[in-house]
């Protein structure tokens, strides 16, 4: 019981971390407690969404604070690709969050929309949708159904 709560614990953490901008992949944990055989698949699939999400909700508050910091030296961006990617995000609006699950670019979407103020529940909505959809699909990859 406890291994199992580890497990599932483990998953959650990697999912969230891997939403960030630290460096983590949590479908190979999600895909080797697939294969162990030993956990419910859809508890794996909806664990592993729930923490990816929480993550990127954390990159929507940095956000919708870091901008205030933009003309520091240190600021990550450049002024040019920060007006780009809000420009982005404008003509693409809150369904870009759908590709929030990309490996590159994704963390970079949650980010701008806390910068432009997209409101927390739709946020939240889509990119569960598009990590949800993800995570069944390294399932279903995982399983050999696709």
């Amino acid at each position: 019981m406890l291994l199992t709560i580890g497990a599932y614990a483990g998953l959650f953490g990697a999912a969230f971390v891997a939403a960030t901008f630290l460096p983590m992949q949590s479908e190979a944990i999600l895909v080797g407690l697939i294969l162990s055989g030993d956990y419910s698949l859809p508890v794996l699939v909806a664990v592993a969404s729930v923490g990816n999400t929480l993550g990127a909700v954390v990159n929507w508050f940095i956000g919708r604070g870091i901008e205030r910091f933009r003309d520091r030296r240190w600021f990550p961006v450049s002024p040019k690709k920060l007006e780009d990617a809000q420009r982005w995000y404008r003509k693409y609006g809150k369904w870009s969050l759908l590709l929030s699950w990309l490996p590159i670019g994704g963390d970079a979407i949650t980010v701008v929309a806390g910068v432009l103020r997209e409101p927390l529940l739709p946020f939240v909505l889509l990119v569960f949708i598009g990590k949800t959809a993800r995570y069944v699909a390294v399932a279903a990859v995982t399983l050999g159904l696709v």
